[in-house]
C-alpha cells in the first residue's frame, strides 16, 4: 500500500509517501480501503514537533486519525457482513490515516449511508461532532445574532449552519478574498472580512448596541477573537473551541463582571458529558448530513500532495475540511460543497 509517512519533525515537506506492507486486522479490526482521509490542524501541529493535546507519535509514523472507505478485511470475531460496507472511522489515539489502507476495531466504525459522499462522512466524524457539540452546549435561538469569525473552515462552515437553521441573525467573517467569496453560498446575513482593519466597524453597522451580537462561536482566538469580544452585547456569550492564531482570546474581569458576558471552553470534559459521549455526537453528526441539514464544505487533495495539503491548511488557504483522497479508491458522489484541489494520474 502508499502511505504518507513523517521521518523527521518539521515543515510540510517533511511529509512523504512511502510504499508498506498491505495492513492485516488483528482480533476484533477491520481493515478500510481508504477512499478519503481527513487533515485536522492537530496533525500539523504533531509534524512540527510543538506541544498539543495529544503526545507526539514515535517516528516514522503515518499521520491522521479519520478515514473513510469500504471494509475489505475482518479480523477475528468479527462478522465477515462487514466486508464491502463504506464506514468512516476515527482512530483515536494511534495515527494511520494518510494511507491506502488502515486498521482500525470495529467498534469504532460507523457505516455511511448511500445518500452521504465519503468526503463528507469524514467532514462528519471529523468537525461535525465537535461542531454539534458546540451547539448542544450552546444552541442558537431565534432571538440571537450569532457571529462565527472562522466561517470558511471545515467547523465553522458548519456552525453558521447551525444557526442559520434555529432561526438567528448570522454573520460571518474569514480572512482573503477567496475564503470572503465563498461564504457568500452560506446564505448570512452578513459576510466580513476579518483580515480589514475596519471590519469590527463593518458588523457594528448592521448590529450594535441593543442589537448587537449576542453569541460568538470562536474558534480564531488571538486578535480576531479579542474583536469579536467586544462586538458582543452586554450579557452576551462566547464559546470558544479553539485558537488557531496560536493563542486564545483573553478576557478580563471587566469583560465577565460589567458586561456580564459568559464564556466557555467547549472541548474536553463538557462535549464528553453530552449524551452518548464523542461517539454519539459523531453519529449524531452523521445524521444531520444524510438528512440534508448540514452541507460540509470540503476540498480535497491526492494522497500524494498532502504536504501541500499541511501547508494550505496552515497557511489558511484551505475552505473547509481538508481531505486526502487515494486516487485509485472510490469516493461517492460529489456535492456542490467539494473543491478538488489537484486530480492524480494513476
Amino acid at each position: 500500500m502508499r502511505a504518507i509517512r513523517l521521518h523527521e519533525l518539521g515543515p510540510a515537506e517533511n511529509l512523504v509517501l512511502d510504499e508498506l506492507p498491505d495492513l492485516e486486522p488483528g482480533a476484533g479490526q477491520v481493515r478500510i480501503a481508504v477512499a478519503a482521509a481527513g487533515v485536522h490542524l492537530l496533525d500539523t501541529t504533531l509534524r512540527r514537533g510543538e506541544p498539543g493535546p495529544i503526545p507526539a507519535p514515535a517516528l516514522p509514523t503515518i499521520p491522521g486519525r479519520e478515514v473513510a472507505g469500504v471494509v475489505d478485511r475482518v479480523g477475528p470475531g468479527v462478522h465477515e457482513g462487514w466486508v464491502g460496507r463504506r464506514v468512516v472511522a476515527h482512530l483515536g489515539p494511534v495515527p494511520g490515516g494518510y494511507a491506502e489502507q488502515a486498521v482500525c476495531d470495529v467498534d469504532l466504525v460507523y457505516e455511511v449511508p448511500a445518500s452521504i459522499s465519503l468526503p463528507d462522512a469524514i467532514a462528519a466524524v471529523g468537525t461535525g461532532r465537535t461542531a454539534l457539540g458546540v451547539v448542544e452546549l450552546e444552541p442558537p435561538t431565534a432571538d440571537d445574532v450569532v457571529l462565527v469569525p472562522s466561517a470558511a473552515g471545515g467547523l465553522g462552515w458548519l456552525l453558521a449552519q447551525s444557526a442559520l437553521e434555529a432561526g438567528a441573525q448570522v454573520v460571518v467573517a474569514a480572512r482573503g478574498a477567496e475564503r470572503v467569496a465563498k461564504l457568500a453560498d452560506l446564505g448570512a446575513h452578513l459576510v466580513v472580512d476579518y483580515g480589514e482593519p475596519d471590519w469590527q466597524r463593518q458588523v457594528r453597522a448592521s448590529y450594535d448596541g441593543p442589537d448587537g451580537v449576542t453569541l460568538v462561536y470562536d474558534g480564531v482566538g488571538g486578535a480576531v477573537g479579542r474583536t469579536a469580544l467586544e462586538l458582543l452585547r452586554p450579557g452576551g456569550r462566547l464559546v470558544m473551541f479553539g485558537y488557531s492564531a496560536g493563542s486564545p482570546t483573553q478576557l478580563t474581569t471587566s469583560d465577565l463582571v460589567e458586561r456580564g458576558i459568559s464564556a466557555g471552553w467547549s472541548l474536553g470534559p463538557r462535549m464528553a458529558a453530552l449524551p452518548g459521549g464523542i461517539p454519539g455526537l459523531a453519529f449524531r453528526a452523521i445524521e444531520r448530513v444524510a438528512a440534508g441539514r448540514w452541507r460540509p464544505l470540503v476540498t480535497s487533495y491526492p494522497l500524494a500532495e498532502a504536504a501541500r495539503a499541511h501547508a494550505d491548511l496552515e497557511g489558511r488557504r484551505a475552505l473547509g475540511k481538508v481531505v486526502l483522497e487515494p486516487a485509485m479508491n472510490p469516493v461517492g458522489t460529489v456535492g456542490p460543497d467539494r473543491q478538488t484541489v489537484l486530480q492524480e494520474t494513476p
